[in-house]
């Protein structure tokens, strides 16, 4: 029997390199190309300085921490992320890039450890160690059942949507592609022959068009459609109004069930649109900031487990639940009662604009209203 129900885990960017990567069983070389750090240790240090000393050799739960209980509760039917990081052990950055993120290929328990389904690739840190560096990501990410889309070989691959049996019948077709707005390099646009990311020329009708075209030609009768999308800047919580119209059309005229925006590296607002659910900015999920300064207005430390139950066969938001997590010491932990409060108003004052709202519930967590 069909499920009535489809279960997401959804997040935004999890970046497993430098910092993160150092304090994996198999650390790639340390040395990095930035104008200010040439050592990824050095990131260790700055988070071991806020919050105290930070274990080595971890295993690939560590990272997860109390957030896999959460995925446990919650039990996805498929879990997907925007993996901002390439798996390689590739030795030529990208010329000209000022930051390369890569983790070990050795390293990879600590995706499978959240037994991952999707690692959306159409970001602008996949190429960061090159052609080379995409083309054995791809490898070691396909070896382990990973399915990357947004990415590939060559242009026909990086717009493929990835497709997903779901329990019962039916697919979640999953299409990944990325903005020049969130530092993608034009040059890493997939062509003929020619590997790369789906990168799309702008918000424009032409990107609308050539997104339902793909999704026509995928789409299998009860198929179920998640487009995750890597667009704007990394602060602010401001969305432009062509991105609205953009993610809306994508609804209207393209039939997709979910937009997950990401880039920004902390939590944005979110809106149903027609009864689906668009995120703006899902933010940073897992990364090695800790200990940099500049930006603590917006806590960045704080993120959120996106929990979306769709309709299986009209593909409508029935609801969204929202874990509020916090970064320490390289790890997710709950957040405690003053972060969760903080969160909750901040991104309340956000949706007011989209009419929606985040209601705390008796377990700590969020639910979407609107």
């Amino acid at each position: 029997m069909k499920k009535q129900t489809l279960k997401l885990f959804l997040a935004g960017d999890v970046m497993t390199g430098r910092g993160i990567d150092q304090i994996m069983p198999v650390p790639s070389k340390p040395r990095l190309y930035e104008s200010c750090v040439i050592d990824a240790r050095d990131y260790i240090a700055l988070a071991e300085r806020k919050a105290g000393p930070i274990p080595r050799q971890v295993s690939g739960d560590y990272i997860w921490g109390d957030a896999l209980a959460e995925l446990d509760r919650f039990n996805p039917d498929v879990r997907i992320v925007n993996l901002e990081t390439s798996v390689t052990t590739a030795g030529k950055p990208w010329p000209g890039k000022g930051i390369h993120y890569r983790m070990h290929p050795d390293n990879l328990g600590c995706l499978s450890a959240a037994r991952l389904d999707v690692c959306g690739l159409a970001n602008n840190h996949v190429l960061d160690w090159g052609r080379e560096g995409l083309a054995e990501t791809l490898k070691v990410l396909h070896t382990a059942g990973l399915l990357t889309p947004g990415a590939g070989l060559d242009k026909m691959e990086a717009r493929s949507p990835a497709a997903l049996r779901l329990p019962g019948g039916g697919r979640l077709l999953v299409l990944a592609c990325g903005l020049a707005s969130s530092g993608i390099p034009e040059n890493w646009a997939a062509g003929p022959g020619r590997s790369g990311v789906f990168l799309l020329p702008g918000l424009d009708n032409q990107s609308v068009k050539a997104i339902a075209r793909i999704l026509e030609q995928a789409r299998q009768p009860g198929d179920r459609v998640l487009v995750s999308v890597h667009w704007g800047g990394n602060w602010g919580y401001y969305v432009e109004d062509e991105d609205r119209t953009f993610a809306r059309r994508l609804i209207e005229e393209a039939g997709v069930d979910v937009v997950q925006g990401h880039s920004s590296h902390h939590p944005r607002g979110m809106e149903v649109w027609n009864g689906r659910l668009i995120l703006y900015g899902c933010g940073d999920l897992i990364n090695d900031y800790e200990g940099i300064r500049g930006y603590e207005g917006f806590r960045p430390e704080l993120s959120l487990l996106y929990l979306p139950t769709i309709d299986a066969d009209t593909g409508l938001l029935k609801s969204l639940q929202m874990v509020p997590m916090r970064m320490e010491s390289f790890r997710l932990n709950h957040a405690i009662e003053e972060e969760a409060t903080w969160l909750q108003e901040r991104l309340n004052e956000v949706c007011r604009d989209y009419g929606t709202a985040l209601e705390k519930t008796a377990n700590g967590s969020f639910e979407l209203v609107w």
